[in-house]
Parts: C-alpha cells; structure tokens; sequence
C-alpha cells in the first residue's frame, strides 16, 4: 500500500470540551494517539472514521477527501475506507465466529488487499475458534475475532480505539503479540488510540500527544518520550529510551536472549520466540539506568555499556536530575539525584558507563520474511 498522509484539519465541541487539531499523519507506519483520559483520542478516531462530524475543517486521506465543509463533502463511515475496531468487540451474537468473519468477508471481496480469509485466519489463530460462539470466547477471543474481522473489511486504513482496555494485564499479554505483527504483516496503516505508556512503547512508530482537545506534540515515538517537558503526560515513573535492537543469539543454558545495540551486547531474559537477525523494540526506563565513572567489577549487573554524557537537567524542586547517555547512534537516559552528579563529578561530554538493571520490559518484534 502506499504511504499517503492523513491530513486532519478539525474542530469539533461538546458541552465543556472542544477538540481542535491541525495535523498531517504520515500513514506509512504505526502511529498511536496518546494522552489522558478525555484528552480527545477517540473523539478524533471517530471523526476521522465518519462517526462524529466536526463544526468545521477538513479530512482527507491523500487526495481523497472524506470531510470539507467548505465544500459541503462529508462521506459516511461505509464510503470511507477504513476499518474501525472499538474498546468492546461489538461481535454479532448470532453468529458464531466464522460467520462473523463471513459478514464482514462477503462485503469487501471486491477490495484487493494482497490478503485473504486465511492469512488472516492463521496470522490470529483463529481456526480453533471458528465453530464455537460469540459467548463461549474469553475476552482476549473475543478481541482477536473483531480485530480478524475489521481487517476483513480490507481497508486502507486500520483504526483501533483502545482495543486492550477492557481486557486485564493477562490478557493484554495474550493480544499483545497479535498487534505488534499486523503493520509488518499486512501492511496496512494504522491509527490506535492508547493511554498507556507500554503499548505505545511496543506499537507506536510516531505518537500525537493530547492533552484537553490540543496536540501537545507529534513525532516519532523514541523523540517523544525523550522529551522532559511531556513526562507530566508520559509519567516520570515510565520516562527512558526506546530503542531498536538486532537478536544476536539464545542462551539455553541460562534462559538468557542477546541482542546488540550500537556494536554492544545487552542480555535480557530468554525470548523464544525470537529467531536471531530479528529486529526487536527495548525501553529501558530512565529508573532503571546508573552510571559508573570506571568499569565496575564484581557486580551483578551484567549490562555495562560505554557512553558520553550529552546533557544533564536538574530537575527543580526535587532531588533527581535527568541525565542523558549517547551510546554511538542511540541515546539513554538515567534518573539520578542530584547529590549522586555532585559526587561523581558528572558534566557534559564525560565518558561514563551506563549500568542498565532492567531491560527488554516493551519487545516489538518487528516482522521478517
């Protein structure tokens, strides 16, 4: 497919909120719209799939105008080509589930997507569920058949809003995996709404940030998250770097996975799914990041990475400072007090190493033929 913009020029009001937004969405990747509850995440995904009609702008994918009140277009949600997956699954009760793939399947045959029923099918594990009810599904099932069926709908553009917020920590771990494979697999753009800092750490490519009906920030998902000034919407306590990694090896032996980061080795416990070559997602949070000023020896820690100091920033009014690591190519941060830069005698441009206790917490395999 190819990678058109989505261009979004919308203003939308309620009774005591009003959504505003100006943005072009590059629509070659994963992007994810993040921010707080009633920040305007699913307002936006609704006007963009045709469900809420703003006051007045315009929305248009490519050269594709769906939305244009000065030229009086408004395409309904069925004109528009986009596949809406919502929080609750919204399957059909009727029907078990290879009927619900059926509806959908039967509506879109004389769309070519390059994917059919089977791959589909295969790439969620769904042929064991295909003769059984919509009741008899788990909430992570039911998840996995809605999303089979709105990729069924083959659209040009995937919107999913919030689809793991109903679903408990087990099974968000269970879909999860579903989710990070899709763009890689199919191809398909894709919009997804989250609050929640670990999904976009594994889904996201780029990230719009809201906060009250404003985008607060738009840009790839390692820059937003370096970004000091957006913690109050990321959270100090999840702040640190994401960072793409090539597989190097297992460890058998010790249930241990390698993978290299800028020339170095970084152990994290055994992923078995994982082929090596692969390239996977790592966040390392800022928290779980020390610094050395000499090689340690005798140490458990078993990731020591050589870094220069690129920049540290007191934070104000607490006893912590943000001190970021440039490896060679990449960037990590470490949560430090204040008292232990003192001490250390920490400034700019110093080599240090970077002792990293926790790693691989968000893992993204990013999908290879």
């Amino acid at each position: 497919m190819c990678a058109d913009r989505l261009s979004i020029r919308a203003q939308l009001s309620f009774a005591g909120f009003e959504l505003t937004v100006d943005e072009q969405i590059d629509l070659g990747s994963v992007t994810v719209l993040f921010g707080p509850s009633g920040s305007g995440k699913s307002t936006l995904l609704r006007a963009i799939a045709g469900f809420e009609t703003p006051s007045r702008g315009r929305i248009a994918m490519g050269q594709d105008v769906w939305f244009d009140s000065d030229a009086r277009v408004e395409l309904v949600p069925h004109q528009r080509p986009v596949g809406l997956m919502f929080q609750d699954a919204r399957l059909f009760a009727h029907l078990d589930v290879a009927g619900n793939l059926d509806f959908a399947e039967k509506r879109s045959r004389e769309r070519d997507t390059g994917f059919g029923r089977d791959e589909i099918v295969n790439a969620l594990d769904l042929a064991p569920l295909l003769g059984r009810g919509v009741d008899a599904l788990s909430g992570g099932e039911r998840q996995r058949v809605a999303l089979g069926r709105t990729l069924l709908t083959r659209p040009k553009l995937l919107l999913l809003d919030e689809p793991l917020a109903a679903l408990d920590h087990e099974r968000k771990a269970e879909i999860l995996p579903y989710l990070e494979q899709l763009h890689g697999r199919f191809d398909i753009p894709t919009i997804y709404v989250s609050h929640s800092v670990e999904e976009v750490g594994r889904l996201a490519d780029r990230v719009v940030v809201l906060t009250e009906g404003r985008v607060q920030a738009h840009g790839p998902a390692a820059e937003i998250f370096e970004r000091l000034d957006l913690q109050p919407i990321t959270g100090r306590f999840e702040a640190g770097a994401l960072i793409d990694a090539r597989v190097a090896e297992h460890d058998r032996q010790f249930d241990l996975t390698r993978v290299e980061i800028d020339g170095e080795t970084v152990t994290l416990p055994l992923v078995e799914h994982l082929d090596p070559g692969e390239i996977v997602r790592l966040r390392i949070r800022a928290r779980d990041v020390a610094v050395a000023t000499q090689r340690p020896e005798g140490i458990s820690i078993r990731n020591i990475l050589p870094a220069t100091i690129a920049q540290i920033v007191p934070e104000p009014d607490t006893a912590f400072a943000e001190v970021f690591l440039r490896l060679r190519e990449h960037r990590i941060r470490a949560r430090l007090t204040r008292a232990s830069v003192a001490d250390l005698g920490l400034a700019e441009g110093m080599s240090v190493y970077a002792l990293i206790k926790t790693v691989g917490l968000d893992r993204r395999a990013l999908w290879t033929e």
